[in-house]
């Protein structure tokens, strides 16, 4: 297993993660992404530690809790070897304090989610969403309150605009408060929006993207395939209008692509997309998720090789899609690149 820092920060954390969204799930959406119990996840738990994974993901909103407070359990008596990020920010009820990321709604969460999470900290706090109703300043100074205590160690965000990213950042050095450092990202071979504005905000801030939905959602297992129905079993049937959208004709041409590379290197096409994840700038971890030994195990088969440079250029050039104004002038017209060069 490989480890990289974390953006700007001491925190190493293994390039691949295991998301928890899996752990005790229950409705429309987490029901189909998994249900596993305390003893089925405390196995997937002894999976990874022995591949070398050391960063698990979860958040309050993953089944109510359920998620956090399985988690829990399974790494009781080993939270040394560990490091667990969790999620917060997104509506958990229908009152007017169950949401957003004010000071006292923060505060609450957290307790709530080292109660669940049966532990004195959390490595890594995000805030799951943007919230526009609550002052940057005070909540730099509410984690910077947490920091302190000891209860957050480090802190990021999740599906952030840029703008707003590069606003707190700004506002924190003003301050002296700590920075985020994480910033949990939909990126994958067919969706690569992340790279107009967010990867170059990464790399010039210090701030390291943990990625989600590495397949796509569910559409990169090497199950999907053109003019073929979804196949019975595939969370796609359940979750479909909960996915990021994509067109159809470009999911199969990436799919093509990724064929091909399988057939040239002898991997599967969710390793070949993850290890294609890795060698991009600015990603720190893959958050890889499974409902079983055997999903897990394939998932990890992704680190301890890597593509060729004509691999990775044919993936790129099967997924590549004209990025929104104002960056296509930049792609069109030699002059406007020389003033952005490619990031390395």
């Amino acid at each position: 297993m490989e480890y990289r820092q974390l953006g700007d920060s001491g925190l190493r954390v293994s390039v691949l993660s295991f998301g928890a969204g899996t752990f005790g799930g229950s409705g429309p959406l987490f029901g189909a992404w998994g249900n596993s119990d305390v003893e089925e996840a405390r196995r997937l738990v002894d999976i990874c530690l022995e591949a070398g994974v050391n960063l698990f993901d979860t958040a309050d909103v993953y089944s109510d809790g359920a998620s956090e407070r399985v988690l829990g359990q399974a790494i009781k008596g080993r939270r040394d070897q560990v490091l667990i990020s969790t999620k917060t920010g997104l509506p958990t009820g229908d009152g007017p304090g169950d949401w957003g990321v004010s000071r006292s709604r923060l505060i609450r969460s957290v307790e709530e989610a080292l109660r669940r999470l049966d532990t004195d900290h959390i490595d890594l706090l995000q805030l799951h969403a943007y919230d526009a109703t609550t002052p940057v300043e005070e909540l730099l100074a509410t984690l910077d309150m947490l920091v302190t205590s000891g209860k957050v160690r480090y802190t990021g965000v999740s599906n952030y605009p840029g703008w707003a990213l590069m606003k707190a950042q700004g506002l924190a050095d003003r301050a002296s408060l700590p920075r985020f450092v994480a910033h949990q990202v939909y990126y994958s071979l067919i969706g690569r929006a992340y790279e107009a504005d967010l990867m170059p905000l990464a790399a010039d801030q210090g701030v390291g993207a943990l990625v989600w939905s590495p397949l796509g959602w569910g559409r990169l297992t090497g199950k999907i395939r053109r003019n073929a129905p979804i196949p019975e079993g595939s969370r796609l049937h359940e979750t479909a209008q909960f996915a990021p959208p994509v067109e159809d004709e470009h999911l199969y041409r990436v799919i093509d692509a990724l064929d091909a590379v399988a057939a040239e290197t002898g991997r599967t096409v969710p390793q070949i997309a993850l290890n294609w994840l890795l060698q991009r700038p600015t990603v720190a971890s893959v958050i890889v998720g499974a409902r079983n030994e055997e999903q897990l195990r394939q998932n990890l088969g992704a680190v301890g090789w890597r593509l060729t440079p004509d691999q990775i250029a044919a993936l790129d050039a099967a997924s590549d899609v004209m990025p929104p104004y104002p960056h296509t002038p930049y792609r069109q017209q030699e002059g406007f690149a020389r003033l952005n060069p490619p990031l390395v």
